[in-house]
């Protein structure tokens, strides 16, 4: 049975033991991010290239485990999981068996089945599991989600996501498991444009049908995935948006994402470049319209995968953060495992639709709106 680490209010909370399973390029961001929280001591590592768990054992100065297991064994309160995406799966069954919470990179899984047993899993053993979405935590996605929540947008109706990105060939060629459907599970939309799928979905609601459409336009030489997408969603309020993802832009053109509520009020955020504080560079409301410039002066579109991870470091401590304290008061993430199945199943609603031309409609949706013929149902996960 897991156990709590809710400590009275008059006593100091005692100190939280955490392990990284994965030692890849992400796992800086995790590392970085709980070692600036107080009250939290990373006690291990482990990776299945041994020299890797060593390397980045000895850098931050702890012990480097074998295996999975024997990182749990070190009796933890969270292990963050930043292995490879089909791997998330077996890292949390591990841990909810041994009673640890956890924090697990996005995508929370590659098939909707393994999210759903993920989500069981935890709530079976009581441990909590929450999920890396950390530009939820921008000060501009807070903006709009609230300008939604207090009327200024009110219901959104309309919206509107693009992500035009730049990879290099090398970027995709680093890492064996990288661009095929077995082991990264997809390309843009897994990898990439979930991110914004999931801000997307959290200002717009819940989703009743999707539309869309994938291909391979520049790395078909390097990847068995797509490398670029659009999409259109029907949500089950009868708002509508599209969206539009691709790495096979040069330059990158960054992302935006933007919101019309029913109010008649637009508000807009972009992220440019990449890595970088999304910020809202347009504010439509009330016949006003305050703009800021997309592309500031100095900026170079296209930059390293490092610099985009060590950007958003503030961000991933910010949702680091906030699962400590949800440990610690007993509530629930800002992200859960059920939330982040949410944008799991739009996104393979996208590529169901892709292979079979025909709209996905989710089953369990009821939405004023009314589907195409012949649209293809999509099982529902739970919750």
């Amino acid at each position: 049975m897991a156990f709590s680490v809710t400590t009275p209010a008059s006593t100091a909370p005692r100190t939280l033991r955490v392990g990284i399973a994965g030692c890849g390029a992400i796992s800086r961001n995790h590392l970085e991010a709980f070692r600036a929280l107080d009250d939290v001591e990373v006690v291990g590592v482990c990776d299945i290239d041994p020299e890797r768990a060593r390397v980045t054992a000895a850098a931050w100065g702890v012990p480097a485990a074998a295996t999975v297991d024997e990182l749990l064994g070190l009796d933890l309160d969270i292990v963050s999981v930043c292995t490879p995406h089909p791997t998330h799966e077996d890292v949390v069954l591990q841990a909810a068996a041994a009673g640890v919470h956890v924090l697990c990179e996005k995508p929370i899984a590659i098939e909707l089945a393994s999210a759903e047993r993920m989500v069981a899993a935890c709530e079976e053993a009581g441990v909590k599991l929450g999920v890396l979405f950390q530009r939820r935590f921008w000060p501009a996605a807070q903006r709009i989600r609230a300008a939604i929540d207090d009327g200024t947008l009110g219901r959104p109706i309309m919206g509107q996501c693009s992500v035009m990105l730049h990879r290099e060939p090398e970027y995709y060629s680093r890492d064996a498991w990288r661009g095929t459907w077995a082991s990264d599970g997809g390309g843009v939309l897994m990898t990439q444009a979930i991110h914004y799928i999931d801000l997307l979905q959290w200002f717009m609601g819940d989703v009743a049908e999707v539309y869309g459409k994938i291909n391979t336009y520049k790395h078909g030489e390097h990847i068995e995935v797509e490398d670029s997408a659009t999409a259109v969603i029907t949500y089950t309020s009868g708002a509508m948006a599209t969206v539009e993802a691709s790495t096979a832009v040069s330059p990158s053109l960054g992302v935006q994402i933007r919101i019309t509520g029913e109010t008649g009020a637009s508000a807009s955020l972009t992220e440019f470049p990449e890595g970088s504080d999304g910020r809202v560079d347009l504010w439509a409301v009330a016949e006003t319209i305050s703009t800021e410039p997309v592309q500031p002066k100095g900026i170079f579109p296209n930059v390293d995968l490092a610099t985009i991870n060590g950007q958003l470091i503030p961000h991933h401590t910010a949702q680091v953060r906030d699962f400590v304290q949800a440990l610690r008061d007993g509530t629930d993430p800002a992200v859960t495992g059920r939330d982040a199945t949410k944008a799991l199943r739009i996104l393979l609603a996208i590529y169901e639709s892709s292979r079979s031309g025909l709209p996905v409609r989710f089953a369990e949706a009821q939405c004023g709106t009314q589907s195409l013929p012949g649209t293809q149902s999509l099982a529902p996960v739970a919750g």
